[in-house]
């Protein structure tokens, strides 16, 4: 079997396995299975490598490939790759998302919101903790669970996993700290097809 089957049949198990945890209500304890086949699958480093998924180019700071993704736009996986300075404001998904690390490592800044969420447009959140995802390591979000990521030292390669595909998340919210308000989020860079 050749490096292209392996990697197929290792993605299409994966998406099994992820299928199987989250049929149902999902717990963290399901995210966390499907994390821990991300985290196996993230270790084939030769499979998301330069030649395949180049880094950006110019000023861009991300560049994302979408990997897999079922028909009905669920089961989405992509691999960012990421340059240093390159952060997100903090926000939710509005679906489950595992994200593990191939290479380099991303700061999540976790938070809570503080507020009901019942007048739209305003929102007060309070950060929880911080964690680094590094090679061997991830992280899962519930649809509700707010983080902001900053690229600090180095670049980055990182498979992401949702639910539901990014490009059809339109009621995400980012959040803004100092005003106390939140919007929707957009879906940042366009995604690029990966192989």
């Amino acid at each position: 079997m050749d490096q292209a089957q392996e990697k197929s049949q290792a993605i299409s198990a994966f998406i099994e396995t992820a299928k199987r945890h989250t049929a149902g209500t999902i717990t963290r304890h399901d995210l966390d299975a499907v994390l821990n086949e991300l985290i196996a699958i993230a270790r084939h480093t030769n499979w998301w490598a330069a030649r395949e998924y180049p880094a950006p180019t110019g000023e861009g700071l991300q560049a994302r490939y979408l990997i897999h993704e079922e028909a009905d736009s669920t089961y989405a996986l992509y691999l960012n790759v990421m340059r240093p300075g390159k952060k997100s404001e903090p926000h939710n998904h509005t679906t489950w998302a595992c994200i593990a690390a191939v290479e380099g490592s991303e700061s999540n800044y976790l938070y809570e919101r503080t507020d009901d969420g019942g007048k739209p447009g305003h929102a007060t959140i309070k950060q929880t903790g911080v964690k680094a995802v590094r090679p061997g390591e991830g992280i899962a979000l519930m649809a509700d669970d707010i983080h902001a990521v900053h690229i600090e030292d180095a670049s980055i390669r990182h498979l992401h996993m949702y639910g539901l595909a990014l490009e059809k998340l339109d009621r995400r919210l980012a959040f803004d700290m100092e005003t106390n308000t939140c919007k929707i989020r957009s879906v940042g860079v366009q995604s690029r097809r990966g192989a």
